[in-house]
């Protein structure tokens, strides 16, 4: 694979950044193109191993062929890459951009010496693709005269949707949005993910034939939730068409809810309900909306211009209002971590090949040191207050330093007594995650839930309580990546075709070392 001796001869390079600078000064996509030739150096980086890891339960769920691509690119076969890339991913370039890359930590050459750059790799093959025009529409050459209806479109709806028309089932896709792709359109910055991208890919499912029903949410009218996009909606008086799940079921052959996790984790103390304090996911879908719509001149946004902003809760959504709210111009931005710093280096108890908890600065923390001097982050802080100023207001935010190494009666940790401090805010964004998905559409169904409140349908087979009606992604599996939606999307529409046929010949995505290997070999 690759250049035999090439992991010895070629360090590590990752493709660039445009320069924090240039970038905090708009929301055009954060990424530079790198040449042709530093990726097949790149390439050349990878092992032949013996026993890819990178494809292994650790590395990437989906199982890509990432020792086989590699080679290719290191050769200059990029359309060979493009097909090897496209047998197991459905949107490669998706998650060539907001992946975190899981195959990277568990790459063999990562043992030793910094991983291959797959990611990067895997990014530029699928723009090399769109870009020689090799990525073109196939619609299916038969029907086979079933019809699914999929509520969600999502990473996890669309991958679903896309194998489930490959072998003719005609398949429509739900979504309450305005537009389509859920977390993927709404969930994840323009910076990181341009919107472009997305309606490309969509407009290629719906000339392979999938439809979309945007502005549509299935579920009763009374559960209509006032949520950070749907509230937009209602306050431009937006029309709505309401579709209740049973009648799905009537009229489809079989349902997938794909529905996400996206009941927001809330932080219940003194002063939540004050102004000015919101949830994470409100404040980015907010901004994204305002720029598709009006380049932000419409001023529905939650703008953060000249204001003392507070992010609680880290992960990359915390990272992600960091850099919205620098692009708007705050005053200063301030990161409240619960959990320690993470350390420079594996810890004994976090070994190779699992995922490297380990410091990183992010995109939106490098731009943020560029223009203050000092990483937005602050760690073992524990918030405790929203302040009032006096007229219902946020005005502060009152914190303790907590000890992970002293355990309390009521917590893996204990407050450090002379610690309180009070920290200046005029908004505060909540990224705590998320707890599970909305019930609108399953409680009409009567769909079982398990104990975190997510739809109850096992890994693999993705089949409910209820006949004829599936689930995947987050809404299933709770808060997770994108390329795990994709797998169970994938995952999903092979079980789906098994119902309704008897058989699949879609491919059954693994989870497993054994398996990942049986694609490679």
């Amino acid at each position: 694979m690759g250049k035999p001796t090439g992991f010895k001869e070629y360090p590590r390079k990752a493709v660039p950044y445009r320069s924090p600078a240039e970038r905090v000064a708009d929301f055009q996509e954060i990424y530079t193109s790198p040449a042709e030739s530093h990726l097949q150096t790149q390439g050349a980086r990878c092992m032949d191993c013996g026993v890819p890891f990178c494809m292994s339960n650790s590395g990437c769920p989906i199982d890509n062929l990432i020792p086989e691509w590699n080679d290719l690119v290191y050769r200059g076969r990029w359309r060979d890459a493009l097909d090897r890339l496209h047998k197991t991913n459905n949107f490669p370039e998706f998650t060539g951009r907001v992946c975190p890359a899981p195959c990277e930590g568990a790459c063999v050459l990562g043992i030793h010496d910094p991983p291959v750059t797959i990611k990067n790799i895997e990014c530029a093959i699928a723009d090399r693709g769109f870009a020689e025009g090799w990525v073109q529409p196939h619609p299916p050459s038969t029907r086979t005269g079933k019809n699914v209806a999929i509520v969600g479109s999502g990473p996890a709806g669309l991958a679903a949707a896309a194998q489930l028309n490959k072998v003719g089932h005609q398949v429509t896709v739900y979504e309450r949005a305005d537009r389509v792709g859920g977390l993927l359109m709404y969930g994840i910055p323009k910076m990181k993910l341009d919107k472009g991208l997305v309606e490309r890919r969509v407009q290629l499912l719906r000339e392979e034939g999938v439809r979309f029903m945007t502005r549509t949410h299935v579920g009763r009218q009374e559960d209509f939730p006032a949520g950070h996009l749907t509230r937009i909606m209602l306050e431009r008086r937006e029309e709505i068409q309401f579709v209740q799940p049973r009648d799905l079921l009537q009229q489809y052959d079989a349902l997938l809810l794909a529905t996400g996790a996206t009941v927001p984790r809330d932080l219940p103390i003194p002063g939540r309900g004050l102004e000015g304090v919101h949830f994470a996911m409100d404040f980015l879908t907010r901004n994204t909306k305002s720029l598709l719509d009006s380049q932000r001149t419409d001023n529905a946004s939650l703008n953060a211009k000249d204001k003392d902003v507070i992010v609680i809760g880290g992960g990359d959504t915390g990272a992600d209002c960091v850099g919205t709210a620098l692009r708007h111009g705050a005053t200063s931005v301030v990161n409240f971590e619960l959990l320690p710093m993470p350390p420079q280096q594996r810890a004994p108890d976090n070994p190779w090949p699992l995922w490297p908890k380990v410091f990183r600065m992010d995109y939106s923390h490098d731009e943020y040191a560029a223009r203050f001097g000092h990483d937005p982050r602050t760690y073992s802080v524990l918030t405790k207050e929203f302040v009032d100023d006096g007229s219902g207001r946020v005005a502060g935010v009152r914190t303790v330093t907590v000890d992970w190494s002293k355990p309390s009666a009521h917590a893996p940790f204990s407050e450090v007594h002379g610690t309180t401090r009070i920290w200046r805010a005029d908004l505060v964004l909540l990224s705590l995650g998320f707890l599970g998905p909305e019930h609108a559409a399953s409680d009409p169904l009567g769909l079982a839930y398990d104990a975190r409140s997510n739809y109850l349908a096992a890994h693999g087979r993705y089949a409910t309580n209820v006949p004829g009606v599936f689930a995947a992604g987050d809404c299933r599996r709770g808060q997770s990546l994108v390329v795990w939606a994709i797998h169970e999307g994938r995952g999903a529409a092979r079980a789906i075709d098994e119902f309704l046929m008897g058989a699949s010949a879609l491919p059954a995505p693994g989870v497993t070392l054994g398996s990942a290997l049986a694609v490679w070999r």
